[in-house]
């Protein structure tokens, strides 16, 4: 499993990546709130381990951040926050399970094999979907009606990431930030240039899919 750890500690942390490493996960880890969101939110992972207590941004206002963008990745908290309000808080903002420190390296794999096999009956679709526009993950061939549309790479990562947040308004920062790694906004027209020619390719003859949110940024979504 590839795993990314949240954890502020060097010690627990260095123990936690040893012995999932000695299972044969691959783990990586983050120790600052703010940056784990950023990690967890653009790349794909089978699991997060998040400490409730983090420098930056605490694990639940985390945990809650990314439930509320649609990402689903299994959340396992690991904490010295122990009480029943705790653990409770932690489940009702979106974890899966919940492990107080100190604890049982057992008990942790067990549950990291259990979320683990939660996440591979609940793999994603490698087909996403917008009313009669279809993109193929896995052969990145993009129809629209059945007719394929030829896209250049950087249209189809435009797309690709409006498709995976369709019906949710993505602003212009995060576009930048996703689909081109920009951490600023350059003040040019890149965005809307691209999205320009995007919307000749896909939308060119056939109903509006993408759409311009007025002082927000853009929102696909299939047509009332």
């Amino acid at each position: 499993m590839h795993i990314l750890l949240i954890e502020d500690d060097p010690e627990t942390a260095e123990y936690v990546v040893e012995g999932l490493q000695s299972e044969g996960h691959d783990v990586e880890v983050s120790m600052d709130g703010r940056a784990a969101l950023v990690r967890a939110a653009s790349e794909t992972w089978d699991l997060l381990i998040v400490d409730r207590m983090l420098p930056g941004l605490d694990g639940l206002a985390l945990v809650r951040t990314l439930r509320a963008s649609g990402i689903a990745t299994p959340v396992l908290f690991l904490t010295t926050m122990g009480g029943l309000d705790d653990r409770v808080s932690g489940l009702n903002a979106g974890g899966d399970d919940y492990l107080t420190k100190p604890f049982a390296f057992a008990e942790l794999m067990a549950r990291v094999s259990a979320l683990g096999r939660r996440s591979l009956r609940l793999a994603p679709d490698t087909v996403l979907r917008v009313a009669d526009l279809e993109m193929d993950l896995l052969t990145r061939v993009v129809r629209r009606g059945g007719q394929p549309i030829d896209l250049q790479p950087r249209e189809y990562e435009l797309l690709e990431y409006l498709m995976k947040h369709a019906d949710q308004v993505v602003t212009r920062t995060m576009l930048l930030e996703h689909v081109w790694g920009f951490h600023f906004d350059p003040r040019t027209s890149l965005v809307e240039s691209h999205i320009s020619r995007l919307r000749g390719k896909i939308d060119k003859g056939r109903t509006e899919l993408i759409n311009t949110v007025r002082g927000s940024g853009y929102c696909i979504r299939a047509p009332v």
